[in-house]
């Protein structure tokens, strides 16, 4: 006598299709021949329940033992990608490598991902690649903000007339090396140590995790980072009056700063991104991209981190502006700030998103920036026009085109030398990796997010210091 039973009277009393369900059919087909068919499904539905209690039935004890196995095995916990990418504009793509529109693809594939863009400086990055706007529901992405949270670019415009600047060099240089600090681990010690109320902030007491780091960043606060950190004199040209800034057509001093949040702001994204990692367990090739839902405590927790970072990032450029611009004598028209590797809760459709901006400068309508070149390259002061496509944002500077290792490799101190000479440009301090031959054409990135930025004017740096040694980010 044969039973009839098949898969689909098993799945009905509780299987699922698998492993499992297939060695349930060779024991019903090898050993339960003559048994009525409702019988034997009340026995294998009791197999299925009450696994435990069959482990001393020789016949049943192999698909028994199986069921508890199975159960007990660790779960796969892998939150799957979608299959589709969404759609992002890209701006400037004749500039961008595939490496940074590989991972922009990954990004798009995030089950939070809402939308996302890609500015003409892009470049391939750690997860989200730098130049990458990324806009998800409710989540928060480390590694979508950066390592060096908060980095911003920070403009100081003076009543000095370009006439003033040339031929006193010497005093430029002897206050930048005076009240400035570069590269990793670089601290200021007794009478030198800032005051800012940033030091004040309720948000170093929300954990014992910033709480620790307080130390650390009144000891930094008003030092700059290594790599393409910057603090420079140029000269800054109005083609024409603008009204917002009260400037007049002319030709100023300026200060122009490059830095970040220093330790603080490495120390929050490596603990948070690997927190993220623990929770939010993503494809290998999207690992980098872990998120964190904003209705946890530990989504919370990074948003207050990241938000502490931001402002301590804005009392370092406050610090240096203060001290050098007392140092000459000087009297500011009109101070610009704004920055990336951040997260901000904006509308799209209506909808709040959070907008990860790494290495993009918001430009949202009316909203002001900097767009730097590189050493003897030329940045722009910018007003955005609020693209919508670009999720209110532009380039935060030219973007590289030579990866450090292959500057190092390919450019040579008599080069550097020779284009500083041509622009008229006094270095203090940098690598070769940081050489001006090492990044795109600002002109033509310029060129590329013409719909997304207005030029105010153009600020011509003249001297310029940065690590002594080219190093990067504690």
């Amino acid at each position: 006598m044969k039973n009839n039973l098949t898969g689909n009277h098993l799945i009905e009393i509780g299987y699922s299709e698998g492993k499992i369900l297939g060695l349930a059919l060779d024991t019903l087909k090898t050993n339960f021949l003559a048994i009525e068919e409702e019988e034997l499904l009340a026995l294998f539905k009791k197999v299925k329940d009450y696994p435990e209690s069959f482990l001393d039935d020789p016949v049943l004890k192999p698909l028994a033992t199986a069921m508890i196995e199975e159960a007990n095995a660790p779960k796969d916990e892998t939150i799957a990608l979608v299959n589709d990418a969404k759609p992002y504009a890209i701006f400037g793509p004749d500039y961008i490598e595939e490496g940074a529109r590989n991972q922009m693809d990954i990004a798009m594939k995030l089950p939070v991902s809402v939308a996302g863009a890609l500015m003409p400086d892009a470049h391939q990055g750690y997860g989200l690649p730098i130049g990458g706007v990324l806009a998800t529901k409710n989540a928060i992405i480390p590694y979508g903000v950066g390592v060096d949270i908060g980095c911003r670019m920070a403009l100081s415009i003076f009543d000095i007339p370009e006439k003033h600047y040339f031929g006193k060099d010497a005093m430029y240089k002897r206050e930048l090396i005076a009240f400035t600090k570069f590269g990793a681990g670089r601290e200021f010690r007794g009478l030198e140590k800032a005051e800012h109320e940033v030091l004040d902030s309720e948000a170093f007491t929300s954990t014992n995790f910033l709480k620790n780091l307080h130390g650390k960043a009144w000891a930094q606060l008003g030092t700059s980072g290594g790599g393409n950190h910057f603090v420079e004199w140029g000269i800054i040209d109005f083609a024409e009056r603008d009204e917002v800034l009260n400037i007049d057509k002319g030709r100023y001093v300026a200060l122009l700063t490059h830095s970040g949040s220093r330790g603080l702001g490495a120390t929050i994204a490596g603990h948070y991104t690997k927190l993220a990692k623990e929770i939010c367990k993503l494809p290998k090739e999207a690992a980098n991209l872990a998120y964190l839902d904003l209705d946890t405590a530990e989504g919370q927790e990074y948003w207050i981190a990241m938000n502490l970072a931001g402002d301590y990032a804005s009392a370092c450029h406050e610090v240096i502006h203060k001290r050098l611009t007392k140092a000459i004598g000087a009297k500011v028209l009109a101070k610009v700030e704004n920055h990336h590797n951040f997260a901000w809760k904006e509308l799209i459709n209506g909808e709040e998103v959070i907008v990860h901006r790494k290495g993009a400068t918001p430009a949202g309508k009316g909203v002001m920036g900097i767009i730097p070149g590189s050493m003897t390259a030329p940045g722009f002061l910018v007003r955005g026009k609020g693209e919508t496509s670009a999720i209110n944002s532009a380039s935060h500077g030219a973007g590289r085109q030579m990866s450090r290792t292959k500057a190092i490799q390919s450019i040579t101190k008599s080069d550097m030398k020779a284009i500083l000479k041509d622009h008229n440009v006094t270095l203090i301090g940098a690598g070769i990796d940081e050489a001006p031959m090492a990044y795109k054409d600002i002109h033509k990135v310029m060129a590329a997010q013409t719909e997304l930025v207005d030029v105010i004017a153009k600020f011509e740096p003249k001297m310029v210091r940065m690590a002594d040694d080219g190093s990067r980010e504690d």
